[in-house]
């Protein structure tokens, strides 16, 4: 079987896929991936079939966080409806012989994603990483940025009624006039043609717990991550072996504004609790404050085999990041910046195993006492009791799934 994988976001929405994709692979299936050209060095690095997906997201993203190059709203049509072709005109290159598609991240690069599917006449499956993203009378949507929510409104099924009215007016005419470009028809509910009525939800059922929902039929398979460790550097070994369990600073592909002084912060926070920081660069690019010994920045790192060793991790509170440290037992301090953030926030506090903070930008102060409550010896206790219950079979029930989707033969579900 040869599965399709299409992925445009950030870190967190490539990295289950690679999970995936190795898995497939050593169940003898061929997985090909398609992303954002910034993340061709971990594809190619874990060995996997890629090919470039529209343009470069870091530059875009971190000129709309800094504010160096905002996107004007009115532009937002126009970069979508090129996001839906260039999306197309990129799968349909490495489609062939393709039994199904699976996608996920931006709404326009998934409707490109499907009409690759369409054209095909093959199975098309959308995933989300996180509850929040879909539709369900439980909870509302997050707020599209400069398309705040009227405030009389505040059923959580008009919330999303309005969604559904905002993804098609931002989206909608340019879906449908790439859709007609290629002989497809049109659509009336952008949303509901990309999320199709049964989406995916690679996410932990204890961490995210999907409530079920009349007329939207969501499988949940837990969260995806490639089997095994990789080796840590040789700088991060000789850091951790000189002295007690350093505390985790990093917010992973999320560029964040003033990022001397975040650094400067966090890394002032975790002395204040008397240990050594471990500072992940990141897109923030988050640098050393001083020449004090007690302090590494590190690159490039598996998280799976560096949280284990370490006292607490402070970060942005994406999916991935938040299950990894949930899985390794580490307790959690949760800076929430945008879109699911402030969930995994709420969840990693409802839990017990960590602290959400109060708003993006932690002072002194702020951070100090988030941390104070993550290293005690209580939330320690119960970090470790999470870990014990998190899945970890979820690329096994996902391959399960895509064999039933295309009428393949079905692999044995094991962790």
């Amino acid at each position: 079987m040869r599965v399709l994988l299409v992925a445009y976001g950030s870190r967190g929405d490539i990295e289950p896929m690679v999970g995936l994709a190795l898995r497939l692979r050593d169940l003898g299936w061929e997985a090909q991936v398609c992303a954002p050209p910034d993340f061709a060095h971990l594809l190619e690095g874990a060995g996997l079939p890629f090919a470039p997906l529209g343009r470069p997201l870091r530059p875009m993203v971190e000129g709309e966080v800094t504010g160096a190059n905002p996107l004007p709203q009115a532009d937002l049509p126009r970069r979508a409806a090129a996001l839906t072709a260039s999306t197309y005109e990129s799968v349909l290159s490495v489609a062939d012989g393709c039994d199904v598609v699976l996608a996920t991240g931006l709404i326009p690069a998934g409707a490109g994603a499907r009409a690759v599917a369409e054209k095909l006449g093959i199975p098309y499956v959308w995933v989300a990483y996180f509850p929040t993203y879909l539709p369900s009378p439980h909870h509302p949507p997050f707020a599209w940025a400069g398309r705040p929510f009227p405030p009389e409104v505040t059923g959580n099924l008009d919330l999303w009624d309005l969604d559904a009215g905002t993804m098609n007016a931002l989206f909608g005419e340019g879906v449908n006039s790439h859709r007609a470009s290629v002989g497809l028809p049109p659509v009336d509910d952008v949303r509901d043609h990309v999320f199709t009525r049964r989406p995916w939800l690679a996410a932990d059922p204890v961490l995210a717990p999907w409530a079920r929902s009349p007329g939207f039929d969501v499988v949940q398979t837990g969260a995806w991550f490639r089997a095994g460790e990789l080796p840590l550097p040789e700088d991060v070994e000789e850091f951790l072996g000189a002295g007690t369990p350093p505390v985790y600073v990093g917010f992973g592909s999320m560029p964040m504004g003033e990022p001397e002084r975040l650094a400067r912060v966090t890394v002032e926070a975790v002395r204040a609790q008397g240990r050594r920081v471990l500072l992940a660069r990141g897109w923030a690019d988050l640098a050393l404050v001083d020449d004090g010994e007690d302090c590494l920045v590190v690159g490039e790192v598996d998280q799976k085999a560096l949280f284990r060793r370490v006292a607490a991790v402070v970060h942005h509170g994406g999916a991935g990041t938040t299950t990894t440290a949930a899985r390794a037992g580490a307790t959690q301090a949760v800076v929430p910046q945008i879109a699911d953030q402030p969930y995994w926030a709420q969840r990693v506090a409802a839990l017990g195993i960590g602290v959400g903070h109060d708003g993006p930008a932690p002072t002194l102060d702020s951070l100090s006492t988030a941390l104070r409550t993550a290293l005690t010896p209580q939330t320690r206790a119960r970090a470790a009791d999470v870990a014990r219950t998190i899945r970890t079979d979820g690329t096994s029930v996902a391959a399960h799934l895509l064999a039933r989707v295309t009428g393949g033969e079905r692999p044995p579900v094991t962790a």
